[in-house]
Order: C-alpha cells, then sequence, then structure tokens
C-alpha cells in the first residue's frame, strides 16, 4: 500500500496533508449510538437499544454471568442479535461470515453466500435430528463504526419473504450502543437487564405482592 519514493522526488514533491476522511452518514439502520437514529419504541439493554412490539417476546442469551445476546420470537420467527467490538478502521463481517460458513460445514449443514438487503449474507440449512429435515437459518451481519452487528434468523422468517421483512425491520430499527472503552475485536458487547425487569425480578423474589413486569408490550425471559 505504502511506496518509499525515490530521494529526489522527496526534494521536488510538494508536501500534501492528510486530511482524514470524514465518516459517511448512515441513512438507515441498524444505527449507532451517536447517530441521529429515529424514534421508536425500544427497551434499554445497555449495548442494544431493542425495538419492541406487541407481538415480540424477548429474551436474553446468558454466558457465564453476562448477557451476550437477545432473541426476538414474532410468530413463528426467531431473530437472534449479538453485538461484538470491531476495528476502528476494517469491518471484520468477512472473516465472521468465512468462519460461520466453516462451521456449518463441519456441523454437516450446507451453505451459501447470498447478497441480502443489507450485503452479503449466508444461507445455510443445519442438520436436526435423525428423521427431521434440516432447519433453515439465515446469517446477517452489519459493520458498524468500531462493531459488528450480527443476527440469525431462523423460523418461518428465513424462507417467506413477509415474515423475513418483519425481523429485518426490526434488525434495522436496533441501535448498537458501543462506549467508549477499548475492547479486544470481536469482545461481546454485554448487554443488561432493563430496569422494569430487575424491578420485576426483585418483587418476584419477594414473599408478598402480585408480579406485574410488563402491562403491555414483550415480554423478557433469560435462557441459558
Amino acid at each position: 500500500m505504502f511506496r518509499r519514493r525515490r530521494h529526489a522526488e522527496e526534494e521536488t514533491a510538494p508536501v500534501v496533508a492528510e486530511v482524514a476522511e470524514e465518516p459517511t452518514a448512515r441513512t438507515s439502520g441498524p444505527w449507532d449510538a451517536q447517530d441521529a437514529y429515529p424514534e421508536a419504541e425500544r427497551v434499554d439493554l445497555g449495548g442494544l437499544l431493542l425495538p419492541i412490539g406487541p407481538r415480540f417476546e424477548i429474551q436474553l442469551s446468558v454466558t457465564g454471568d453476562h448477557i451476550d445476546g437477545a432473541i426476538v420470537l414474532v410468530e413463528e420467527s426467531a431473530l437472534r442479535v449479538q453485538a461484538m467490538a470491531a476495528p476502528k478502521r476494517s469491518g471484520i463481517w468477512g472473516e465472521v461470515r468465512a468462519e460461520i460458513a466453516r462451521e456449518v460445514t463441519a456441523a454437516g449443514g450446507t451453505v451459501q453466500e447470498q447478497e441480502g438487503p443489507f450485503g452479503a449474507e449466508l444461507a445455510a440449512r443445519m442438520p436436526q435430528a435423525p428423521g427431521e429435515a434440516p432447519q433453515p437459518v439465515r446469517y446477517l451481519g452489519i459493520d458498524g463504526p468500531r462493531w459488528l452487528l450480527r443476527a440469525m434468523i431462523s423460523g418461518r422468517a428465513a424462507l417467506d419473504s413477509t415474515a423475513a421483512e418483519i425481523v429485518e425491520n426490526v434488525v434495522r430499527d436496533i441501535v448498537v450502543v458501543r462506549g467508549d472503552e477499548p475492547m479486544p475485536p470481536r469482545e461481546t458487547i454485554h448487554l443488561r437487564l432493563p430496569a422494569e425487569a430487575r424491578q420485576a425480578m426483585e418483587q418476584q423474589a419477594a414473599p408478598q405482592g402480585e408480579l406485574r413486569p410488563f402491562e403491555r408490550g414483550p415480554e423478557i425471559t433469560e435462557t441459558r
């Protein structure tokens, strides 16, 4: 990428100041927390602001002591999303996508790359129990400023375009809150329970009182 100029050229060539490139304004989501993103009803999970709807059920994926992902269940479809840190100057979806393809193949599944609404994605079929048809799955990845949002779509939305549009719109409305702290590439951006859910869990632990964590909207549960 960089070539050493000959000494004579260095003496005669004008000095040009290097101008840093301005970040391109995003015109659609998923959004970065610094973007002027549109208002919508979202649940605050710390590292993600996740859009919610009356038909949604939200589950939180827990690894060890950390919440590392969220699953949105809507009708017969499931959307799992996870955000991870990425280098400032380059995206990592290309290499992550190649790793997913190798893992699917090693597990006995089939996978092909295709163009989707967010760019290159993977359409896979994962093996199930003997006698069961392979499960169709789509893997999406969107590179943002110092983050990668990884999504997996399964169920009806993996094949049906009408169902897919619903979960794709969820992805478009997600806001990633990367934070300013240094993080190694691929480290998961941890999530947290929203304040309402934490309060509901505390009430549930108490011996008295009726538990009503959500009068309307999604149900939030944890999966391990």
